[in-house]
Parts: structure tokens; C-alpha cells; sequence
């Protein structure tokens, strides 16, 4: 039997390729007559850079990053041979990702997308002329405002400044800092800048943030919104007339507002999930195999649309070949995740009593579970 194990990261514990090496390790114990293939994938967050690293011809260009509170923090410049130039592969999550920060010492009123900013700047000063920026969640809020002075050759500033006609002069000098190359932001989110379920609503409290200081960031990000359309008019829809709004478009929350900030300068959103996917040639791959395992930490409603075991699982629609999932944990049913292509579901921690456990062994805990699993699915 061929076996496809395409997990992402299991964030905070394993890597894309660590938790795919336990899941197969862990399948190979109780199946060693199948043929098993690994195949880590990313949704723009951490691992994306990895992920396609073994794209052919890739090389990497390593550089030096201010950390989110202060100091140096090392990132990578993925170059890829292609036919219109050298595409480059940057992840925001090396310049600002919450794996940086502990979290009792997270504090948005100074955490800012300054590197993302310099990181893609390295990218184009690599000869670079398409950029494709992985973008998932970060542990800045400043709505990309970091990330345009970084572009414009600013220094940063380790807090997030009134809004003042002057003071976005800088997104001019980062807009031309972009004007002759093709930038992509690839997201599996969809959160909208502003609103409800904006970034602040959703996001800010996760990384330390109180409510009153969340409102507050979501009003100064408005305030930034509105100054910015007034400094880069908003393009208008050629069938309604009216302006686009850029900070409603779903995904334009991702990271924080970096996307939206992106977005503003010409960037186009894309699917994390199936960008990678394609370049992998995950298609291919799930055709050539009979079953496919997947798995990320927690599997919840946002996993159904455009993370790894979505794409996994219309992959394995697209190849009418039955896909199973092996979480950490589980927050949905077989119902749900029947509808993206998910045949089985299989959780390393069942219950909450069982999480402790799967932390103090992730891999070992992981494969233990891929072995079940394979007793049921493998024919031998």
C-alpha cells in the first residue's frame, strides 16, 4: 500500500517534518510492508520557507532581523530559479511569529512588522522581482505600519505613533520601494482588517493584549485606514463605481494588518494552502498514492478552509483516494471535515486529560497514534 503523509506544523510542539517523520515512523511500525512518502506542507505560517526548500535549484540567503523586542533574530531568503526571474519565498513568522516571544512577555504596544518589512526588502535587494510573502498569524498589531517604514528606509519605532497626515509620507516612499516588483501575500486567514471579526477583535487578546487596549488598537487602525486612503487613493470597481476597500477584503487582517499594508502597496492575496500545494505538485502526489494522512496541532473550523488538511483533503477529492487526519487535538466532527475530503479522524489527545501527555511527547505521542491508525487503514 502507498502512503502519503502531507501534515503541516503542530504549532508550538513540531514542524511540518518532524511531525511528518512520526507519522511515519509510527505507520511503518505496525505496516513496514507499505511504502511510505512524506510530503510537509505549510499554510504560510511557520514552516513555509522549509516547506519549499527542496524546490529545484532553491537557495537560501540568510539574514539578520531586529526581534520583536529588541536584538537580532536570523531569517532566510528562499531564491527559486524560474522562468520570468528569480522568484523569492520569505515568511513573515521568522520576523515576528509568536514562537519568538514568550508568552508572558508579549506586548503589542511595541511589537511591530518593522522586520517583516526589512525581510522583504532583503528579498528584492536579492535581485528578487516577484515575492511571495507567507502570512499567517503574528505577534504584531500595528497593521503593517512597521512594515512600510522598514520599505522606506525609516527607522523603526517601538511604538505605534499618532496618525498624522505627515507621518504616512513614508507609505509613498514604500510604495515606490515595490513599484517594479510583483509581491504575493499568501494566507490561509480570512479575517477582514476591521470589524468583529477583524484583526484587533480576534487576534490582539491572544497576544497579550487587554480589551480596552484591543478597542483601542482597533480605533487607531481606522484612523490609519482612512489616512491611508486619503494618501493612496482606493481603486474603483469597474462594474459597481464604487471604491474597493482593501481593509475589508477577506485576509486583509492576517498578520496583524501586514497583509492589508501589503495589499495597499499592490500585493495580491493568495491560498497558502493550495500555493504550496501547487508548487509541490501535491495533485501529483496524491494520485500516485492510495491513502493520505495529514495533521496539524488543532483541528478546528478555521482547518476547513484553505489550511494544510484542506488542501490535503480536496487533493484527495481531485484523486478520489480516501484521506485521514491525526490532530493533536479535535474541535470538529467527521461531518464537518467529510465535506473538505477528510475520511477519518484521529486525535492524539481524545480528551482533555490526555493533552499533557501529547505535550510532554509530541513526536513520541504522534507516531504511537500513527500506528493505530495504520492498523485500521493499512491493508496489510
Amino acid at each position: 500500500m502507498r502512503v502519503l503523509v502531507a501534515p503541516g506544523a503542530y504549532r508550538g510542539t513540531l514542524t511540518a517534518r518532524e511531525a511528518a517523520d512520526a507519522l511515519a515512523k509510527g505507520w511503518l511500525r505496525a505496516a513496514p510492508a507499505d511504502q511510505v512518502t512524506t510530503l510537509p506542507l505549510s499554510d504560510g505560517g511557520e514552516g513555509f520557507v522549509a516547506a519549499l526548500s527542496g524546490l529545484p535549484g532553491a537557495r537560501t540567503a540568510l539574514v539578520s532581523l531586529p526581534g520583536p523586542l529588541g536584538g537580532q533574530v536570523p531569517a532566510e531568503v528562499l531564491l527559486v530559479p524560474g522562468e520570468r526571474g528569480t522568484p523569492a519565498y520569505v515568511e513573515a513568522a521568522q520576523a515576528c511569529g509568536p514562537h519568538l516571544v514568550e508568552p508572558g512577555r508579549r506586548d503589542i504596544s511595541v511589537t511591530t512588522s518593522y522586520a517583516v518589512g526589512a525581510l522583504v526588502a532583503a528579498a528584492v535587494d536579492a535581485g528578487a522581482r516577484r515575492v511571495v510573502v507567507g502570512v499567517r498569524e503574528l505577534l504584531c498589531h500595528d497593521a503593517g505600519l512597521g512594515l512600510w517604514r522598514a520599505l522606506a528606509g525609516e527607522p523603526d519605532e517601538r511604538a505605534h505613533p499618532a496618525v498624522e497626515t505627515g507621518s504616512l509620507d513614508l507609505l509613498r516612499e514604500a510604495a515606490r520601494r515595490l513599484v517594479d516588483v510583483e509581491v504575493h501575500v499568501a494566507t490561509p486567514e480570512e479575517l477582514p482588517l476591521l470589524g468583529l471579526q477583524g484583526a484587533a477583535a480576534r487576534q490582539a487578546e491572544e497576544h497579550g493584549a487587554t480589551p480596552d487596549q484591543a478597542q483601542a488598537l482597533e480605533s487607531w487602525t481606522g484612523a490609519l485606514v482612512a489616512e491611508a486612503g486619503r494618501v493612496l487613493p482606493p481603486r474603483t470597481d469597474l462594474l459597481t463605481g464604487r471604491p474597493v476597500r482593501v481593509d475589508k477584503t477577506p485576509g486583509a487582517g492576517a498578520g496583524g494588518g501586514v497583509a492589508w499594508a501589503l495589499t495597499l502597496l499592490g500585493a495580491r492575496l493568495v491560498p497558502a494552502g493550495a500555493l504550496v500545494g501547487s508548487l509541490l505538485d501535491l495533485p501529483a502526489a496524491a494520485a500516485s498514492h492510495d491513502l493520505l494522512v495529514t495533521g496539524e496541532g488543532r483541528l478546528d473550523w478555521a482547518s476547513l478552509r484553505g489550511r494544510v488538511v484542506a488542501t490535503v483533503g480536496e487533493a484527495a477529492i481531485a484523486a478520489a483516494r480516501p484521506a485521514v487526519v491525526v490532530p493533536g487535538q479535535s474541535l470538529v466532527g467527521r461531518r464537518e471535515t467529510a465535506a473538505v475530503g477528510i475520511s477519518g479522524i484521529y486525535p492524539v489527545a481524545d480528551g482533555l486529560r490526555e493533552v499533557p501527555r501529547a505535550l510532554a511527547d509530541p513526536a513520541g505521542t504522534l507516531a504511537a497514534r500513527a500506528e493505530r491508525v495504520a492498523r485500521t487503514w493499512s491493508r496489510a
